[in-house]
């Protein structure tokens, strides 16, 4: 275990935002964790925990202790038939682990590629992309409990997973630090083609194979999202909107060519990236605040932006998009300092 004092944040953030937090203590393995919480060895409360902050806005120093899981490891614990169970470390990069599946042919997780963060966020935020989220495939979770450093594993369906959400970002917010993640793979996947621009991009690349879904979903991701290490992001910054389908119709009458897709809770999911764009922001920038000109529900810090300017230009476009459309947009980024 590292303890870390008045440490910059601005390598722990993909916006690249330059705040101090009072403490940042990383672990290594599941002892190291559980040690530290059964003392009760703090330095500071309240406690962030946080990955790679591909997900999260400061807009203010961190008075409090974040914690930052670095638990590394891959592994397939078991194989029976088709099916395989692979399980990873909280540290380690979530897009490494896609990359170490397909390239062994385990199927499941290829639409999530190129997803920035660790592995220990992949089900505390619910991550998807193109047809797939992580529950689709998660058989538990392992996890250490931040008040006694009681171990505890978590079923799919004790995860309370909903749309980018799950119990650690609720009930449980900061109650249990993820150490270990376990997924059941196929050997045989069923391929999840139902975007036309992943299927139309792997096609070109040869046809609908495992490695090729990734790749093509590597090649859309990098053609409309902007690379954290050059323009400071943390990629979509709203979650797309799920209606009724009665709301659905009456916008769809007024707005022809919104895009709508049926949702898994029997509703229809609304992109807000084009209501933005149709709000006019798409590459607009205030002072070095801005929303990303490929990709208009990524919000960017072109320099020098602070918490507090990309905050306020989020609350900007979430008004313009509530008078325009009557829909209220959610933020998919977590804002920390907010009061």
């Amino acid at each position: 275990m590292k303890v870390n004092r008045n440490i910059s944040l601005k390598p722990y953030n993909t916006f690249g935002l330059d705040y101090k937090a009072d403490y940042l203590v990383t672990v290594s393995n599941d002892k190291e964790a559980v040690a530290c919480f059964k003392e009760g060895g703090l330095p500071a409360e309240p406690l962030l925990i946080m990955g790679e902050g591909s997900n999260i806005l400061f807009i203010s120093d961190y008075n409090g202790t974040i914690f930052h899981p670095e638990i590394e490891g891959i592994k397939l614990e078991s194989q029976e038939g088709r099916e395989v169970l692979v399980s990873a470390g909280a540290g380690v990069n979530w897009d490494h682990l896609v990359e170490w599946c397909v390239s062994r042919g385990y199927g499941g997780i290829e639409n999530l590629s190129y997803i920035p963060g660790t592995v220990g966020a992949a089900p505390v935020q619910n991550i998807g992309a193109y047809g797939v989220e992580a529950r689709d495939t998660i058989v538990k979770v392992k996890a250490v409990c931040t008040r006694d450093g009681s171990l505890k594993e978590f079923t799919n369906k004790e995860c309370h997973f909903g749309y980018r959400d799950s119990i650690f970002k609720n009930e449980l917010k900061g109650m249990y630090l993820i150490t270990k993640v376990f997924f059941s793979l196929s050997t045989d996947p069923v391929f999840n083609t139902g975007y036309d621009l992943v299927r139309k991009e792997a096609i070109k690349l040869g046809g609908v194979t495992l490695v090729n879904i990734r790749q093509a979903v590597i090649n859309i991701r990098r053609q409309k999202l902007p690379d954290p290490a050059i323009l400071g992001n943390a990629g979509s910054f709203f979650k797309n909107p799920v209606v009724s389908n009665i709301v659905a119709d009456n916008l769809r009458l007024r707005y022809p060519l919104l895009p709508a897709y049926p949702d898994k809770s029997g509703g229809v999911k609304l992109a807000a990236g084009w209501m933005i764009e149709k709000c006019g922001w798409k590459g607009k920038r205030i002072g070095d605040a801005g929303v990303h000109d490929k990709q208009a529900l990524v919000l960017v810090n072109h320099g020098t932006a602070t918490g507090r300017e990309i905050f306020d230009l989020s609350e900007k476009v979430r008004t313009s998009v509530l008078e325009k459309f009557g829909i209220e947009l959610q933020r998919e980024v977590e804002v920390i300092g907010i009061t």
